[in-house]
């Protein structure tokens, strides 16, 4: 038996495909945003906070990377519907997603913050920075030089996951592709294509990030080294 293939029922879908894909862009920026700053605090917190917000961070951090992407969007939007607030599939697939990379931006970037050697604390002590400067300048912004390449893949991982939120009906890019199979019957051709596009959309995101992580950190040396 052999396949033929038809991608011809598929040109009429393109403007949804587009659609689906700016969503999953959408999606994955505002997640990376709020998630990175969660993150970021999670990681000062275990890192420098009293025991009790170490415990609860660790915690957190623990129970989301153990646990399954489906299963805390499930409890995240089910879980509000519950509580008798009405959340939009979108909204709430951005708080699923969110509140996932927030705890793996905490463990990367609790290791950028480990990395700062002592010394370069007592060099800084020692110039007679105030305390915000110091961990502002000397621990927080090296800190995220060191492990931004760890920090783009891990958001390039988020913007493939967000597919996963097809499942509570957000209309990304699988969701999309989901309809459109179901309308013309070519599902391997359907989800070449959306493959292709996540493919794709890969390469943007980390190429925006490259362009990001390029603007802010080779613009800060050259400030340095003016200075």
């Amino acid at each position: 038996m052999t396949y033929q293939f038809d991608f011809s029922s598929l040109w009429a879908y393109w403007p949804e495909f587009l659609q689906g894909a700016w969503l999953t862009l959408q999606l994955s920026a505002v997640s990376t945003v709020l998630g990175f700053v969660l993150g970021t605090l999670c990681a000062i917190g275990r890192a420098d906070g009293p025991p009790w917000v170490k415990f609860l961070v660790a915690s957190y951090v623990e129970v989301i990377r153990n646990t399954p992407l489906l299963v805390q969007v499930f409890i995240v939007y089910f879980g509000i519907a519950t509580l008798g607030i009405k959340v939009s599939a979108n909204a709430a697939a951005v708080i699923a997603l969110v509140v996932n990379v927030g705890a793996y931006t905490c463990e990367i970037v609790r290791a950028g913050l480990e990395s700062v050697h002592k010394s370069q604390l007592e060099a800084a002590d020692c110039l007679g920075l105030s305390k915000p400067q110091i961990y502002w300048h000397v621990i927080i912004r090296p800190a995220i030089e060191r492990v931004y390449p760890a920090l783009t893949s891990q958001y390039v991982l988020l913007m493939l996951a967000s597919s996963i939120t097809s499942q509570i009906s957000a209309e990304e890019l699988t969701a999309v592709a989901n309809r459109i199979q179901s309308d013309t019957f070519r599902s391997f051709e359907t989800y070449i294509v959306v493959g292709i596009i996540y493919l794709a959309l890969s390469f943007v995101v980390r190429i925006g990030l490259w362009l990001f992580g390029l603007a802010v950190f080779v613009r800060k040396r050259k400030l340095g080294t003016a200075l």
